[in-house]
């Protein structure tokens, strides 16, 4: 299991539409992925799950992966939520 460190900057976060963009990509991967902030742990692939954890602009999150496009999945995923657009 691979993990990654990032801060969102999207202006809104990681709120209903950028949420959605989020599980979107999370979807293109066949590993397991999750979000975590703080200690709260959800699958990043559920968009209730994402939309859970209420995350704002400049909040560092954890995104762990686990099968074998698991680099790609981290990469493509932080590479999303560091994007201020």
């Amino acid at each position: 299991m691979m993990e990654k460190v990032a801060v969102v900057k999207m202006k809104p976060g990681l709120q209903a539409r950028q949420a959605a963009l989020f599980v979107q990509e999370a979807n293109r991967f066949v590993a397991d992925i999750f979000l975590k902030r703080d200690d709260r742990q959800v699958n990043a692939k559920s968009i209730m799950g994402i939309m859970s954890l209420a995350i704002a602009q400049g909040t560092e999150v954890t995104l762990l992966a686990k099968g074998h496009d698991e680099e790609q999945a981290l990469t493509s995923l932080a590479a999303l939520i560091e994007n201020e657009n």
